[in-house]
């Protein structure tokens, strides 16, 4: 009997924009080497069911995309399938093609047949030819009169390695309308609701998804499958690894896929998570990619990594980021054909294996931040590698529009970071991390951003205080950094029609229409030179000042800019409204000294910082102390 590893599916919103990820026009040329679409074959109406489309007589659609294509070189490289076969039942006259790619992006066909009628056609490919990169995929042809794709799959004969069953794990903070959503989309799908043992909706927040509109009704469809815990916000390791500990004591799960709250969810792709790491020789983490959900046909990523000489994630190649699918299809994106694996993915949707959290522990106790790259690692090291698997995807909340490294959240991004280096990383004192680090602290001094350094700051002495305190502080970190915005007033946000929204003198800046580029090397050098002993020696304090110099819109706002001025109001990254930045001489000589001294010292204690954060972690990373923090220590 066939196991299915991948339906071919459709989007049953009428949206547009989603559908260069199912289907694509087939005809497309290059102008000044950019690709450019000639055709509209693929048009949302033709969309006639979840698992069916039409093809307009005389027109030719592929299905070389995102969702429906088939990523034969990470089946072939991780699992036990060594074969796949295509089946596609089709109503009316055409011709099925079917194509496969290498490693660099070559289309080559692979076989065709003539349909006509109520046809069904198989296809068997096999995955012997993939080792570095390679796709199957068809595209569909009608003649005379329309061509109905009626339903369609990729199957293989082979047995899986493992037959247990799949457990969610969503942990939210007041979204839960989000999570009402997803729960209806799950219990809409009944081939993954036949995969799941449980759900265990973690719930951290005061909006609680339980008296959410709608709530009663799918819970009541889901029934024991849904389990909703309530628990103090902990953050999302915290929620996570409440999840990690549920799912260690359910008998018949071997696999728990991580979701976050505020997300769209393509259920398909949780089906398609289950059978690759089914399937798969060894256990594997399973992620996700994460498309925009305010712009949906954009990928935040491919696949991620942490580079060793910094410590810093993301994408292997900048390529890679943000990749908009309306603009470059599937075929048009060579580097998009060969294998990429990845260090970590994106606890936004990743599934681990219960093996793997046996052996190595829960997440780490950092509230958000690092939790899921340092998962990652800490897995690779004990020999499981993360795949990104092509096809396994869906819609998150884009930060494009944030910039979390300003707000309370600055803490974690040092604290988190430099922690996963003394746990990770295997270059003398963490290689350029800390120098890179302490940049990072400079050029927020420089534009007047005291808050986050601040945190920074925070974050290293919480650092040097041992492993010990990540269990005991982890209620109160978020808490107090959220408490520290009242003594930096540039953390305020003016919004429209508040009386005293300051006005600057010199109206609004010139936009910076041609994207400059911030100056490196020896100009990057000179320009600090130049500019630090500016800011330590301009005689100024926030009090004192009346209006700003300039308004900046938050594009233009950058980090070489600002620092020009000692009073600027720039718009806010979500757009809610302006934000006054002022220098304060006795605030960036005081953060200044104390960022470079605690930089200096945690360098100093490196190895010791990593003796002991490594010694601790297999304690802290445990079931028994997780439940100590569950229980309110």
């Amino acid at each position: 009997m066939p196991t299915t590893l991948q339906n071919i599916v459709f989007p049953l919103a009428k949206d547009p924009d989603v559908l260069p990820l199912y289907a694509d026009a087939e005809t497309w040329t290059a102008v000044r080497g950019r690709p450019v679409r000639l055709s509209q074959n693929a048009h949302i109406d033709n969309v006639l069911s979840r698992s069916s489309a039409r093809v307009r007589s005389g027109q030719r659609v592929s299905f070389a995309s995102y969702f429906n294509a088939f990523p034969a070189s990470y089946w072939q490289r991780w699992t036990v399938v060594d074969r796949v076969a295509l089946t596609l039942r089709t109503q009316g006259p055409g011709t099925i093609i079917v194509y496969r790619s290498n490693a660099r992006g070559v289309q080559q066909r692979v076989d065709s047949r003539r349909v006509d009628g109520s046809a069904e056609s198989v296809f068997e490919l096999p995955l012997t030819a993939f080792s570095d990169g390679g796709w199957y995929w068809f595209d569909l042809i009608a003649s005379t009169d329309d061509l109905i794709l009626e339903s369609g799959s990729w199957n293989t004969e082979a047995d899986p390695v493992a037959t247990g069953k799949l457990s969610l794990g969503m942990t939210t903070y007041n979204k839960p309308d989000y999570c009402v959503a997803t729960l209806g989309n799950i219990a809409d799908d009944p081939a993954l609701l036949d995969g799941i043992d449980r759900i265990f909706l973690v719930d951290q927040g005061t909006r609680q998804v339980r008296d959410e509109a709608g709530f009663d009704a799918v819970a009541e469809r889901l029934g024991e499958k849904l389990r909703v815990i309530e628990q103090g916000n902990l953050g999302g390791s915290g929620g996570f690894a409440r999840s990690m500990a549920e799912t260690l004591e359910r008998e018949h799960t071997d696999f728990l896929l991580l979701l976050d709250d505020d997300v769209e969810f393509e259920t398909e792709s949780a089906l398609r998570a289950l059978q690759f790491g089914r399937f798969s020789r060894t256990p594997v983490l399973v992620g996700g990619h994460m498309f925009d959900l305010l712009d949906k046909p954009v990928l935040h990523a491919w696949a991620e990594v942490v580079r060793p000489g910094p410590f810093m994630w993301g994408p292997s190649f900048e390529e890679q980021h943000r990749h908009d699918f309306r603009t470059r299809n599937l075929r048009q994106t060579k580097w998009m054909h060969a294998r990429l694996d990845a260090d970590y993915n994106g606890w936004w949707m990743c599934m681990i294996p219960k093996s793997v959290i046996a052996e190595i522990g829960l997440s780490l106790p950092a509230f958000i931040k690092w939790d899921d790259a340092e998962y990652g690692l800490r897995a690779k090291a004990a020999g499981y590698r993360t795949v990104s698997l092509p096809g396994v995807a869906l819609w998150h909340v884009s930060w494009i529009d944030k910039d979390d490294s300003q707000d309370w959240q600055a803490f974690f991004h040092t604290r988190n970071r430099i922690v996963a280096g003394l746990l990770h990383s295997d270059r003398p004192a963490g290689g350029t991390l800390l120098q890179n680090s302490g940049r990072q602290d400079i050029k927020k001094l420089l534009n007047m951003q005291y808050y986050a350094v601040q945190l920074a700051v925070d974050g290293m002495r919480s650092v040097l205080r041992g492993p010990g305190g990540m269990h005991d502080e982890i209620a109160t970190d978020m808490p107090q950094a959220r408490a520290r915005a009242a003594d930096f007033p540039e953390t305020r946000v003016y919004r429209a029609g508040d009386a005293d929204t300051p006005v600057s003198r010199g109206g609004r800046a010139l936009p910076l229409l041609d994207e400059p580029k911030g100056p490196t090397g020896l100009r990057l050098a000179l320009f600090t030179a130049r500019m630090l002993p500016r800011h330590w020696l301009r005689a100024s304090n926030e009090s004192d000042m009346q209006a700003p110099e300039l308004e900046y819109p938050k594009l233009d706002a950058t980090w070489w800019q600002i620092p020009h001025h000692s009073s600027v109001i720039v718009g806010s990254a979500d757009g809610a409204g302006k934000m006054w930045y002022r220098h304060d001489r006795a605030k960036f000589r005081r953060l200044l000294r104390e960022s470079r001294a605690l930089t200096r010292e945690i360098e100093k204690n490196w190895d010791r910082l990593a003796r002991e954060y490594r010694a601790a972690l297999p304690r802290i990373a445990s079931v028994e102390e997780w439940k100590r923090t569950f229980e309110g220590r």
